[in-house]
């Protein structure tokens, strides 16, 4: 595949008059999003949902377990689970963070996998859920007529849902193409890991055990964490206890919670032990990082 060379400079500049603010801004299309920042951020544990990341401008800086991932111009991250993992953002105010977002819905992903189906073909390797892959000429031309789309309202209802489709069939064809088949194809050990994790997302709250997720795998408890590890670089307690504090993280920025509520809402059922688990996460307390959080949002 040939691979597009100074890609920024027409994404950049069909991107910067649609970010309204840093953070996510949503657009007409409910599974697209730009996104922005006009300041960097330190190294900070977050969650994304499955989804495509295309940066123009700026640079960042995905830790997954003992993997980096780096993600800027040039690259767009493929994100097929909703990974609790930590990242870092280089940008500045002369120099701003822009990409976009476009969420990966089970419904289109699973369309275009079953029309897609290859007969025959070597063995695929063991998908990798989260990867930065190189942009190449087919994914910088959906990019960019999906983003000169949303310029034209009009066009936007009308075309907007074969332009995502677009995108995501070129992200299909690329080199994660294999991890978002397997979203589809529920064969192996990965899809019985994919179905525990989305569990565990709608039940994050509840309390569970190894043993419990193991059966629902259909595994034995020592294969269930093996495999578990493997897919998400992180023990099965390990993990809930990140999806919980991120979760929580949400509640307190987002939701305006007091840290009694945030705790209570996530499953912790004692507060001293939640704001010690957090500040071990996120590097300050909860009431700390609400009051931080509030102070930048201000106007």
């Amino acid at each position: 595949m040939q691979v597009t060379q100074a890609l920024s400079c027409p994404l950049v500049e069909l991107m910067a008059p649609l970010v309204a603010r840093d953070g996510f801004t949503p657009t007409s299309l409910p599974a697209v999003s730009l996104v922005a920042s006009h300041r960097p951020c330190a190294r900070t544990p977050l969650i994304y949902e499955p989804s495509l990341i295309i940066v123009a401008q700026g640079y960042k800086i995905g830790f997954l377990g003992d993997r980096e991932i780096h993600y800027g111009p040039g690259q767009y991250l493929v994100q097929t689970l909703p990974l609790p993992f930590e990242c870092e953002t280089h940008a500045s105010a002369e120099s701003p963070l822009l990409g976009v977002s476009i969420r990966l819905e089970p419904a289109l992903l699973g369309e275009l996998v079953t029309a897609m189906v290859e007969r025959g073909g070597d063995a695929e390797e063991a998908p990798v859920p989260m990867a930065s892959v190189s942009m190449t000429d087919g994914m910088q031309g959906a990019v960019e007529r999906l983003l000169r789309m949303l310029h034209d309202p009009a066009e936007t209802a009308a075309m907007g849902g074969l332009r995502v489709r677009d995108v995501v069939f070129e992200a299909l064809k690329g080199q994660q193409g294999p991890a978002l088949r397997a979203l589809v194809l529920h064969q192996g050990h990965y899809s019985r890991i994919v179905q525990v994790l989305s569990r565990l997302h709608a039940h994050y709250a509840e309390e569970v055990s190894v043993e419990a997720l193991a059966r629902q795998a259909n595994m034995s408890p020592s294969t269930f964490h093996q495999h578990f590890k493997q897919v998400t670089q992180a023990s099965p307690l390990q993990y809930l206890k990140r999806l919980r504090l991120i979760k929580a993280q949400q509640l307190l920025v987002q939701e305006e919670c007091n840290v009694n509520q945030a705790a209570e809402a996530v499953g912790y059922r004692s507060v001293s032990q939640f704001s010690r688990d957090y500040k071990r996460c996120f590097g300050v307390s909860p009431l700390q990082h609400r009051q931080e959080e509030r102070v930048l949002q201000a106007p």
